[in-house]
C-alpha cells in the first residue's frame, strides 16, 4: 500500500538551505544557523506563517544583527521560501536562490545580497 511522503520538517529546510548558501561546508555562521534548527522535527505546514517566520527571523538575527551576511539572509529565505514550495527541496541551487530571493525581497534584495547572488551565479 503505497504510502504518501512523510512532511517536511523544518529541520530539514534548515539542512537544505544550508547545503544551498554553502554548498562547500565550510562558513561557521550557516553551521549555527543549521544546528538552530538541528531537532525541529515537527511538519513546516503547521509552523506556517509566523511561528515560523518569527523562528527564521530570530535565527538570522541572533547570527547576523546587521544583517551584513548575505549567505546568513540568504538562509533564511531559502526556508521561508523552500517551507511554502516543499515539493522544490530538491531543486536546483540556482533555480531555489533566485527564487527564494525574489519572494524574500520581491525581486529587490539589498545590495549585499544581491552582489553575494552575483558571486553565485544567481540573476534575480
Amino acid at each position: 500500500m503505497p504510502t504518501e511522503p512523510q512532511p517536511v520538517t523544518l529541520s530539514q529546510l534548515a539542512r537544505r538551505a544550508a547545503e544551498l548558501v554553502d554548498p562547500d561546508d565550510e562558513d561557521r555562521d550557516v553551521a549555527e544557523f543549521e544546528q538552530i534548527f538541528e531537532d525541529d522535527d515537527e511538519p513546516v505546514r503547521a509552523l506556517l506563517e509566523e511561528p515560523l517566520d518569527e523562528r527564521v527571523e530570530e535565527a538570522v538575527r541572533r547570527i547576523d544583527p546587521q544583517g551584513d551576511l548575505p549567505h546568513i539572509q540568504m538562509a533564511g529565505a531559502v526556508v521561508r521560501y523552500l517551507a511554502h514550495k516543499p515539493t522544490e527541496i530538491k531543486d536546483d541551487r540556482v533555480h531555489i536562490l533566485r527564487l527564494a530571493a525574489r519572494a524574500e525581497y520581491h525581486g529587490d534584495p539589498p545590495p549585499v545580497v544581491a552582489d553575494w547572488l552575483v558571486d553565485q551565479g544567481v540573476e534575480v
